[in-house]
């Protein structure tokens, strides 16, 4: 179908003014109107757009050709009203009982209205019609101004009416009146928006013509979602109300703010028609009229008025319709797939044997829990680590690091270990580094591993508490909050009792190695090649000396042997006290007369001095030694705290989590209690249910055509 703008008419090809195309959709549109406002499939329907003086609701009665709107001051309308059009043959039974009382001056058995929540009963008085729509109003939003997104379903069977689906929206107003709430136009702003956004929605924009065109609340509404005016109409009304010698051509004519479907101008019923009971059909004829004797339209008053209106939107909406078919049953089709999957996985409603059903879940529950921790999941995660991946990372990467980040000499400084060294001698200086000094360092530092190597073992239980937290948050846990949480109460006493033993292990794990310094192992750097390294460094870092006749270097072994032998104490007794070392201040503030009275020594004797060349010399070789095999208990320990932990804490949960579960809960007496499903659960269940049934029904529907 293809439309002029500048003359409104319209071809079609063959095959689409098949009128079944609009009662397809308006089947479709009764079946999901039992699914309430949240219809998931989009469908082809003509919205109709406008201020509340825009004269929308005679519009309407001019297509429909019968008074059937409630009307009043204010918002009239004010919930959606879904108008389904159907022609039928005219019949000549004449008048019979269903008449009898009505009074609809105009009634008659050819026409007649139904609302899709009185399914079966026929109103053949159309004053009745409007009184339904205001009761069924107020029984939803009150007597007050408020608005409600609930719509009304009024179908309408007359020979008089093409076939069309109309949805008439609350009219557009600016200032709260009465009673209306303070935020009335942005609720009817929402509504309006909600409706005509979807891209399958015709927009029917109601403008009076003794209106400025750039302030037409409806088509302003209008250009927000449709800016280059493609699916929007604009009918024009109250032509006949413009002041003379002024006309809407250039509108129709899309100079103004041109459309795709262009424009209509219609001419409605006045007040003063509408309260004389003016006949509808009388106002047509006079419509007609106006537009064959009005000099400006008479050329093209084929193309104006009501009649044509009804017939342009007859033919814009079949042709849409069959445009957007085959989306519609794709969209159908998955959202049935879609809703069915879902009401799959939340279950029947109809339980069997409570303890069946608790073992069922439990064994569920520990095949899932093994399956994630051993990373077989079929729901593996490409954007990040979950499950046992997250522990591999935490014994690997931060239990490794934070082992290996641990530094002995950030707390020992080489003034203490000269303390050690003289303190772990007695009372006779030792005449080479003493073994003592080297394990009781190394002891201390051995402890500080305990820290880390238990903040391991808390941040995988850490880790086990979130994979159960995922485990838990699938559908089928959420069914059963109560079972839900009596698992997650389990499982995590379960985990606490686990991490007593396996505290303790890691503990024993770090004793073991303060207890006993195996220094025979074999990749310990030995006293002796410690000896040699620190020589070699010394010897490499003092001048070489020169004999003065023949100017060559002199062999070290040439050197006093005191030099060349540092770790042997007391080599020279008048240097004792002014080379530095452990007591070199003590007595250097002392003449030699004071010092032959040999005064006691203080309370507190603390180094006070420099360290010798000796003295640095064995806390070099210290250090060594210390930082030697304190690497390898790092090695141990970052090879043993995750096995410990594996074996104590993570195996166990695989092999004993269904037997400590079904001690806990299988026998329990509250079995019903904790298959007691949730509101959610029960709800969603019902609101897929209801989807399922329409989906399924309107599937029924858009097979037939093919």
């Amino acid at each position: 179908m293809t439309v002029d703008v500048n003359t409104g008419s319209l071809s079609t090809p063959g095959g689409i003014s098949d009128p079944g195309l609009i009662k397809l959709v308006n089947k479709l549109q009764d079946v999901f109107t039992t699914v309430g406002v949240n219809n998931p499939i989009d469908l082809p329907q003509i919205v109709v757009v406008g201020s509340q003086s825009s004269g929308k609701s005679s519009v309407l009665e001019n297509i429909v050709g019968r008074d059937f709107l409630p009307r009043g001051s204010g918002i009239v309308t004010r919930r959606p009203l879904v108008l389904q059009l159907i022609n039928r043959t005219a019949t000549q039974n004449g008048f019979g009982n269903e008449l009898d009382d009505n009074t609809d001056k105009a009634a008659n058995t050819d026409e007649w209205g139904e609302f899709l929540h009185i399914p079966g009963q026929k109103f053949y008085d159309f004053n009745k019609i409007r009184d339904e729509i205001s009761r069924e109003t107020e029984a939803k939003v009150g007597r007050n101004a408020g608005i409600s997104p609930a719509p009304i379903n009024l179908r309408i069977y007359s020979p008089n009416v093409l076939n069309l689906t109309l949805v008439d929206l609350p009219g557009l107003t600016r200032v709260p009146v009465g009673d209306q709430p303070r935020d009335i136009e942005k609720q009817i702003r929402d509504m309006i928006l909600k409706y005509i956004q979807k891209s399958n929605a015709i927009i029917l924009a109601v403008t009076a013509a003794n209106v400025d065109l750039a302030n037409s609340d409806g088509l302003k509404l209008a250009r927000e979602v449709d800016p280059e005016g493609q699916r929007t109409i604009g009918v024009l009304t109250k032509v006949d109300l413009m002041d003379e010698g002024t006309d809407v051509v250039d509108i129709l004519a899309g100079r103004i703010i041109p459309l795709r479907l262009g424009y209509v101008p219609v001419v409605n019923r006045g007040q003063r028609d509408i309260d004389n009971k003016k006949p509808i059909n009388a106002s047509l004829e006079a419509e007609k009229n106006f537009f064959e004797n009005h000099k400006a339209y008479r050329n093209k008053s084929s193309y104006c008025g009501t009649p044509y209106l009804a017939r342009k939107l007859n033919l814009i909406l079949m042709m849409h319709i069959k445009q957007t078919l085959p989306d519609i049953k794709a969209r159908i089709s998955s959202s049935l797939q879609k809703y069915t999957q879902e009401l799959e996985s939340l279950g029947p409603s109809i339980l069997g044997n409570s303890a069946n059903i608790v073992l069922n879940i439990i064994t569920e529950f520990t095949n899932e829990w093994r399956t994630v921790l051993d990373g077989k999941s079929t729901e593996l995660s490409s954007q990040e680590l979950s499950g046992g991946a997250r522990i591999s990372f935490v014994f690997h990467e931060l239990y490794s690091n934070g082992v290996k980040a641990v530094d002995p000499f950030d707390q020992v400084k080489d003034s203490d270990i000269r303390v050690i060294l003289y303190n772990s001698s007695g009372p006779s200086p030792a005449l080479f580094v003493g073994t003592a000094a080297f394990e009781l360092i190394v002891k201390q530092q051995i402890k500080r591993l305990e820290e880390p190597s238990l903040k391991c073992a808390s941040l995988v239980y850490d880790e086990l508490v979130r994979i159960l937290t995922t485990v838990l948050s699938k559908q089928l846990y959420r069914r059963y909050p109560g079972l839900k949480e009596k698992i997650h109460q389990v499982v995590i006493s379960f985990f606490k009792k686990a991490m007593e033993p396996t505290n303790k292990l890691v503990k024993d794990l770090v004793a073991m190695e303060a207890c006993y310094i195996n220094t025979g192992h074999p990749d310990f750097l030995n006293g002796h090649r410690a000896m040699a390294i620190v020589n070699e460094r010394h010897n490499g870092s003092r001048p070489v000396q020169v004999d003065p006749k023949t100017g060559k270097p002199i062999p070290q072994s040439a050197t006093p042997a005191r030099a060349a032998s540092p770790t042997l104490a007391g080599s020279n007794l008048d240097e004792g006290g002014s080379n530095g070392g452990f007591f070199g201040s003590f007595f250097a503030a002392k003449n030699k007369k004071k010092a032959a009275a040999m005064e006691p020594p203080p309370p507190s004797l603390k180094a006070s001095g420099t360290l010798s060349e000796r003295e640095n010399i064995e806390v070099e070789v210290i250090k060594l030694l210390i930082q030697s095999y304190y690497n390898i208990v790092k090695r141990t320990m970052i090879d043993m705290v995750p096995k410990a932990i594996m074996l104590n804490l993570v195996q166990l949960t695989k092999d004993e989590m269904q037997k400590e579960l079904l001690e806990n809960m299988y026998g329990a007496d509250e079995l019903d209690d904790l298959l007691k499903e949730s509101d959610y659960t029960v709800r969603r269940r019902k609101e897929c249910q209801q989807m399922v049934e329409s989906l399924s029904k309107a599937s029924e529907i858009v097979s037939q055509v093919q």
